[in-house]
């Protein structure tokens, strides 16, 4: 019986330490919280972008990534393009934005 109950103990330690381990954030990976955060961040930029008369909000792709947007798609204009980002930069969170729009 107490073969079983340590035994017991020890894999819930295992367990434990290995979802903490897949929670983890790394240079490559976001962790839970983070990618949360950035879904947040994403969502923003979006709604920001969206609420732009001037913009196209469906030809513009958002992502993000520990913080910094990446934007990509078609815009009409390079003034609508320098706009975009503009918009991306002024929200909340957004450590670095990156334009990849392109002028079609």
């Amino acid at each position: 019986m107490f073969k079983t109950n340590r035994f017991m103990a020890i894999l819930a330690c295992l367990v434990l330490v290995a979802a903490f381990t897949g929670c983890a954030a790394s240079s490559q990976h976001e962790s839970t919280g983070q990618y949360v955060d950035n879904s947040v961040i994403t969502s923003k930029v979006k709604a920001a972008i969206f609420n732009e008369p001037d913009l196209k909000s469906l030809q513009i792709k958002v992502e993000s990534f520990k913080g910094d947007v990446q934007l990509s798609g078609f815009v009409d204009s390079a003034q609508s393009a320098a706009k975009a980002g503009e918009v991306a930069r002024g929200v909340g969170g957004v450590a670095s934005v990156k334009n990849d729009l392109v002028v079609k």
